[in-house]
């Protein structure tokens, strides 16, 4: 396992994550060792905020862990995946991570998680803010 105090970016990013973001795309520099971004879709109505991940491919019981510290959601994923053909094996793991700051009035003791087709949707219900017209502050003179 590698010490994490003594892990240091590479001095050329990883071929295959360069070949994983297309040979169009540019290579991605690493946060730490196998450690991904997840990539997401953010939609913020007048009584929700949601979060669309992309985690194909997961068991969202198992591999999928949710929190909520200081008004920002993390959201952190671990893949272990086996494939076979015919003689040849390959294994491949990674860790996935994204945090986002919660708008005003999230209601974080009511946050709901679902799964389906492989995108973790996470609602986050907002309290209406109240809407005012505005108040003029009077300036009063202060005199001797």
């Amino acid at each position: 396992m590698t010490n994490l105090l003594e892990w240091r970016p590479p001095v050329l990013p990883d071929v295959f994550d360069w070949l994983e973001s297309g040979l169009t795309g540019r290579p991605t520099w690493r946060t730490g060792p196998s450690v991904h971004g997840i990539r997401i879709e953010e939609q913020l109505t007048d009584d929700a905020y949601r979060v669309l991940a992309e985690l194909p491919g997961l068991d969202p019981e198992e591999d999928v862990e949710i929190s909520v510290i200081q008004g920002v959601l993390t959201l952190r994923a671990e893949r272990s995946e086996q494939t076979e053909r015919g003689h040849h094996s390959e294994f491949r793991y990674g860790s996935f991570v994204r945090a986002v700051r919660l708008p005003a009035g999230a209601r974080e003791d009511e946050i709901k998680a679902e799964y389906k087709d492989g995108i973790l949707i996470v609602t986050v219900p907002l309290t209406a803010a109240k809407k005012t017209g505005g108040k003029t502050i009077p300036v009063h003179r202060v005199t001797g």
